[in-house]
């Protein structure tokens, strides 16, 4: 037991120090965009940049984790998170930016499946579901630290990245004294790809999708949305501090909700949530309000739907679902920049909470048709109801 703990807390230190690399980045690198004057169609095309390196990186992390095992993995991704920060130093143009970013989206997405992989073999059926609660509490708070750490970066670029490879070089340090044994032999990856063909889990799917647009949405266009308001970095870095804040304050009730009242309720409720939140930010009132709304509803939004996926499904299928949900959730973090910011270049900034809101209420009406067909029987099941009625002379 105690050698259990030991190694769950260094991997949870691990990640503390990376998250938080991660996330100050993906705050800070839209305002040093911006303060270049580079367009914010441009800044979004960078920001899905680290979205699709996290889609490569999922992929890849199946070929290289069995291979190279957990600690040799979490310290590859450390070293490719360390020299794509370093570069931003001497960085230039769009193709460049673009690269940097690619890369620490693949040393992201490789950090996540290691330390998720490996605390899933760590522990057992009864101690799982307090690990992973565990990873997405460190999780947060590093995004949280991530974003504090941005009002009080030097406003140099080569001083603020030695500041942030700093911080990336004391993650390496729990891992050196990591004992994790070897990873089980992967499942084959059709089985994947089989997930999206099942009937029951199109609507995690979709929702993983979703979720992964508004968080994607947030995460690279946020700050610029509150850089045009006038807001200075520190500011920014105090709002985004709320927003996700309010994004861990929002996991257990929405969580425990799910759980008591059924998954369908809590996801009609998060995206009706969702929907009033970017209605104040569009009409710019109430900007804690909104940002605390949207937060609670917002962040716990893939959880919910990661649960959805997994209810009834045999246990051999979880893993493989949990990788098509978070395969999934990528490509919506690599759409939700893109299409965002180009319509807020075309248009104006409100059109960011307006495309967000868009989403939450398309899926919105998709669990309310999907309530109601499950609300009554099948066309087939009815006519014959009906018959048998006439049949016995039933009115």
């Amino acid at each position: 037991m105690k050698s259990l703990i030991h190694q769950v807390v260094l991997l949870l230190a691990g990640l503390l120090f990376l998250t938080t690399v991660f996330a100050t980045l993906n705050t800070i690198v839209p305002l040093w965009l911006s303060h270049d004057s580079i367009p914010t169609w441009l800044i979004g095309m960078v920001s899905a940049s680290f979205f699709v390196g996290n889609l490569a990186g999922t992929l890849l992390a199946g070929e290289m984790i069995p291979r190279m095992g957990y600690k040799t993995s979490f310290v590859i991704s450390c070293l490719l998170c360390l020299g794509s920060t370093a570069c931003l130093i001497p960085v230039g143009g769009l193709a460049g930016w673009m690269s940097v970013r690619f890369i620490a989206g693949i040393s992201c997405a490789l950090v996540w499946v290691v330390v998720e992989s490996a605390l899933l073999r760590l522990g057992t059926n009864s101690t799982r579901g307090g690990l992973l609660a565990a990873y997405m509490v460190v999780y947060y708070i590093a995004t949280v630290l991530g974003q504090l750490l941005v009002t009080v970066l030097p406003d140099d670029r080569m001083r603020a990245s030695l500041w942030i490879v700093a911080i990336g070089v004391a993650s390496l340090l729990p891992i050196v004294v990591l004992r994790c044994g070897p990873p089980d032999p992967p499942r084959p990856f059709a089985t994947i790809w089989a997930m999206l063909f099942r009937k029951r889990p199109r609507l995690s799917v979709l929702g993983s999708v979703i979720s992964g647009i508004v968080l994607g949405s947030i995460y690279g266009l946020m700050p610029l949305f509150l850089v045009h308001k006038g807001m200075s970095n520190t500011w920014v870095g105090y709002w985004m501090a709320l927003l996700i804040g309010a994004g861990i304050v929002g996991q257990w009730p929405f969580g425990r909700m799910a759980d008591v009242k059924g998954r369908y309720y809590v996801l009609k409720l998060q995206s009706w949530l969702i929907i009033a939140a970017c209605l104040l930010l569009a009409l710019d009132i109430w900007l804690g309000v909104a940002l605390v709304i949207l937060g609670c509803a917002s962040f716990s939004l893939y959880p919910v739907t990661l649960t959805l996926g997994c209810d009834r499904l045999p246990k051999e299928y979880l893993v493989p679902m949990n990788q098509t949900l978070l395969l999934s959730f990528t490509v919506g973090s690599l759409a939700g920049p893109m299409g965002t910011s180009s319509m807020m270049e075309q248009f104006s900034d409100a059109m960011m909470p307006v495309c967000m809101a868009v989403m939450a209420g398309l899926y919105l009406m998709i669990l309310i048709v999907h309530g109601r067909r499950q609300g009554r029987p099948a066309l087939p099941a009815r006519f014959k109801g009906i018959w048998m009625k006439r049949r016995h002379g039933m009115p």
